[in-house]
């Protein structure tokens, strides 16, 4: 065990506080300020002096004050119980402490993040004489209805088992004893620590191909994340980012979903807390806090503790990742964590990069994103165990201007930009998604797939329908200028077509019970009843159809309600109506 090492507090500048004496200290090591104990991370050192980043209210702070330090790095508790739990920054446990200090949480004000009186039921996976190293699940706990918390010897370690047992344990109790290859004999609990600013050990990451279902049409359909990619939604005010970030950890195809509240305002991590204990999970029905953890850092808690967050919630994310889940991490916004690294920067006197964020803001926006991926766990076991963990960060340029640093240094390492445009959010049009502006780089991977499992012409149809987009912006312009009279019924038909795709594909409410979410299979059915109509009227013009009237065929009703039309009538439904758009066209050249 290292040193504690004491000093004194000589100069207090809002969340940064310089204390002396702190020659025994290590970077990134976490101290305790002043006789309330107040949590901070060392973040630069100078000889004897220490820089603090301080994770609580510095007000009444002031030189003389003690500082010791806890002689290790800012980690979290790992273990049962994270399932379900609400934390802050530095994984306190909110509800525990409003029960301990009521709605106004005092300064220094501590808990364990994991309960230490509850217990479980552990059922051990090995025996005494098993070989074990890091990353092996020795047992498992039914932690919710519907997860298995896995619990994995702590990277690291290895040895041979020489006891075990299973039964009903608290997660400090020892479940198991290991003998290393030196012959020490150490003591194995349920929860293991793991600091915050290293990323857990893997054995190989593979590259992403398979899409991350989300039952968002834009997304899925135009814009698609893979399992294991990272994804940027930026946008400004009022264009829908926390929405769109409420819906992926709703349906979002993963097990466990980290969503981290970072910097956003109160009322809106309000709703998601009231909201998500009421939602029920589309494929177990029970409550989506069964498989999601909330790391809420809202914007009136002290700045420096967003600078936490962000990796407390990635660092809980890959130890669901390491026992072979697929891991959905939502962080909101990643722009209000940036504003925390710019106020430190500023204070510490750094010399400032562009708009005055630190010049080293892409390598820390870099180092959070590539822990994302999908990765071969850590096992001795002959199955290979793969996990998951998909990174969405929400980003708030000023305005929505997305020359602002943090979106461009994002856009560099992303591989998905979902750019929300406020016109379409004046509109009504959600989600506000620009199909012109927005891309995805997983787009050629994730085409092979969808034309694999879903439909061989998936891909085709998507094409097309993108290009008829494009043509429409093109020909918006013409409109504006001569009018849309002067158009050939050739050109009104790809605006009227593409009209049908925003309106009856690409809008999608969410908060109508059936439209909140659509399978694969529904999506590529609407898709292709939309571009059914588009190519028949094509071929409809070709001999001599007036363009009028096919615009108000009865079948065109049905395609804008098909959206409303539920998953288990979706195939019948398409079925009748494409045969009924078919005889509707022939009708009209009759």
């Amino acid at each position: 065990m290292k040193r504690q090492s004491q000093g004194e507090v000589i100069k207090v500048s809002g969340p940064l506080v310089i204390a002396k004496g702190m020659r025994d200290a290590d970077m990134f090591d976490v101290v305790e300020v002043s006789e309330s104990r107040l949590i901070g991370e060392i973040i630069e050192m100078h000889g004897d002096e220490a820089s603090i980043q301080v994770y609580e209210e510095t007000a009444g702070l002031g030189p003389g004050e003690i500082v010791v330090s806890r002689g290790a790095p800012l980690s979290v508790e790992l273990g049962p119980g994270l399932i379900g739990g609400i934390f802050d920054g530095i994984q306190r446990p909110l509800d525990t402490l409003v029960a301990m200090e009521g709605d106004h949480i005092t300064r220094g004000a501590f808990a364990p993040a994991l309960d230490r009186e509850k217990e479980w039921e552990f059922s051990a996976r090995c025996k005494p004489g098993d070989r074990v190293t890091g990353g092996d699940i020795i047992g498992v706990v039914q932690e919710t209805e519907i997860l298995e918390h896995r619990v994995m010897l702590p990277p690291g370690k290895a040895g041979t088992i020489v006891e075990i047992h299973s039964g009903v344990f608290k997660v400090t109790d020892v479940v198991a004893i290991l003998e290393t290859d030196r012959g020490a004999r150490e003591e194995i609990t349920m929860m293991q620590r793991w600091p915050v600013r290293i990323g857990r050990p893997y054995v190989a990451k593979m590259s992403p191909s398979a899409p991350l279902f989300t039952g968002q049409r834009p997304i899925d359909t135009f814009f698609p994340v893979a399992k294991g990619g990272t994804a940027a939604v930026p946008g400004p005010f009022g264009s829908g980012k926390t929405v769109i970030q409420h819906q992926l950890a709703k349906w979002a195809e993963a097990d466990v979903v980290v969503y981290i509240g970072c910097g956003e305002r109160g009322n809106e991590m309000t709703d998601v807390l009231m909201e998500f204990p009421k939602l029920p999970d589309p494929k177990t029905g029970y409550s989506l806090m069964k498989r999601t953890i909330l790391i809420a850092n809202t914007s009136d808690m002290p700045v420096a503790a967003r600078e936490a967050s962000i990796y407390t919630g990635i660092t809980i994310a890959e130890y669901f990742r390491d026992m072979g889940y697929s891991v959905s991490l939502m962080a909101d916004s990643t722009s209000r964590w940036a504003e925390a690294l710019r106020e430190m920067s500023g204070r510490l006197e750094e010399m400032p990069g562009e708009e005055g964020y630190p010049a080293y803001l892409g390598s820390r926006l870099a180092s959070f994103y590539e822990r994302a991926g999908i990765v071969r766990c850590l096992s001795s076991d002959d199955e290979e165990r793969v996990g998951v963990l998909t990174a969405i960060g929400a980003v708030s340029p000023p305005g929505g201007d997305l020359s602002d640093p943090v979106a461009q240094s994002t856009l560099r390492i992303v591989q998905v930009f979902w750019s929300l445009d406020s016109d379409l959010a004046y509109r009504r049009h959600f989600p506000a998604i620009n199909w012109l502006t927005s891309y995805s780089l997983y787009q050629t991977k994730v085409d092979a797939w969808l034309n694999d499992n879903i439909a061989p012409e998936f891909s085709k149809l998507r094409v097309d329908a993108m290009t008829l987009l494009q043509e429409e912006s093109e020909l918006e312009e013409i409109v504006r200028l001569i009018g849309q009279d002067a158009l050939s019924d050739s050109d009104r038909l790809k605006l009227e077509s593409a009209r049908s795709l925003r309106e009856d594909f690409l809008h999608q409410n969410s908060f109508d019970e059936i439209d909140t979410y659509t399978s694969m299979n529904k999506q590529f059915k609407m898709l292709s009843l939309v571009m059914l109509f588009y190519y028949e009227a094509q071929k409809a013009l070709e001999r001599g159809v007036a363009f009028d009237r096919m615009v108000g065929l009865p079948i065109r009703d049905d395609i804008a309600r098909f959206k409303y039309v539920p998953e288990q009538e979706v195939d019948n439904w398409y079925a009748l109506r494409s045969e009924q758009l078919l005889e509707e066209m022939r009708a009209l050249s009759d």
